[in-house]
C-alpha cells in the first residue's frame, strides 16, 4: 500500500459520524477532537490525575460494597445488621464525596494537559466545556495554569456546534483546531505581555 493511500485510509478511519440532534454525542465528540489538538499539534502530555480521583472514590464505595456482601454471605442478616448498616451509610457517603468531587473539582474538565517546561516546574492546560439542555452552543474554556507563578488564566468561546460538525454528522477537525489554536495563541499573547 503506497503511503498515500494509507494516510487516507487513516484519515477515513480517523473521522467518526455521530448523531447530529443528539447534544451530548456531538459535545462528547468536539470534546475528543479538542484533546487530540492539545495532545497531537502541541504534543503535550495528558495528565489523568483528575480521573483517578474519581475512581478511587468509586474504587472506595464499591469496595466497601463488596465486603458488606461477603461479610453477609459469611455471617447471615441479623449477625451481619452492623456491618451492612455501616458499609450503606458509608457508601451513601462515598457517593455524595463523588458529587462534589464531580461538581466543585472536576467542573467538566475533560483534558488536563502538561506542557513540560526547561525548568522543573511544569505548565498544566485544561480544557472543559458545556452546552445546556436543548441548547446548540458550544461552551469550550481553556485555561492555563502557569508552572512557576501557579497563576491561573482562562479564555473562553461559545459558538454553535454546527460550526464544529458538518451535515453528515461529522465533527470537522480542521475548525476545531483552529478554534482551539485561537484560545491557545490567546493565552500565550497574554502570556508574553504581562
Amino acid at each position: 500500500m503506497a503511503p498515500k493511500e494509507k494516510d487516507a485510509k487513516d484519515k477515513e478511519e480517523k473521522i467518526v459520524k455521530i448523531n447530529k440532534w443528539d447534544g451530548s454525542a456531538v459535545k462528547n465528540a468536539v470534546d475528543d477532537a479538542v484533546k487530540e489538538v492539545l495532545t497531537k499539534k502541541y504534543n503535550y502530555v495528558e495528565n489523568f490525575a483528575l480521573m483517578d480521583g474519581r475512581l478511587t472514590i468509586c474504587g472506595i464505595a464499591v469496595g466497601v460494597a463488596m465486603f458488606a456482601l461477603l461479610w453477609d454471605y459469611l455471617y447471615p442478616f441479623p449477625q451481619s445488621r452492623p456491618i451492612l448498616i455501616f458499609s450503606v451509610s458509608t457508601y451513601f457517603i462515598m457517593m455524595g464525596i463523588l458529587t462534589l468531587y464531580t461538581n466543585y473539582k472536576e467542573k467538566g474538565i475533560f483534558a488536563v494537559c502538561i506542557q513540560k517546561d526547561a525548568s522543573k516546574k511544569d505548565n498544566v492546560w485544561e480544557a472543559s466545556s458545556y452546552v445546556a439542555k436543548y441548547d446548540d452552543k458550544y461552551n469550550l474554556v481553556l485555561a492555563f495554569i502557569d508552572g512557576k507563578t501557579k497563576q491561573r488564566r482562562e479564555t473562553s468561546s461559545k459558538k454553535s456546534v454546527a460550526n464544529f460538525v458538518d451535515v453528515n454528522g461529522s465533527v470537522v477537525h480542521d475548525l476545531v483546531e483552529a478554534e482551539v489554536t485561537r484560545l491557545h495563541s490567546s493565552l500565550l499573547s497574554e502570556r508574553k505581555t504581562k
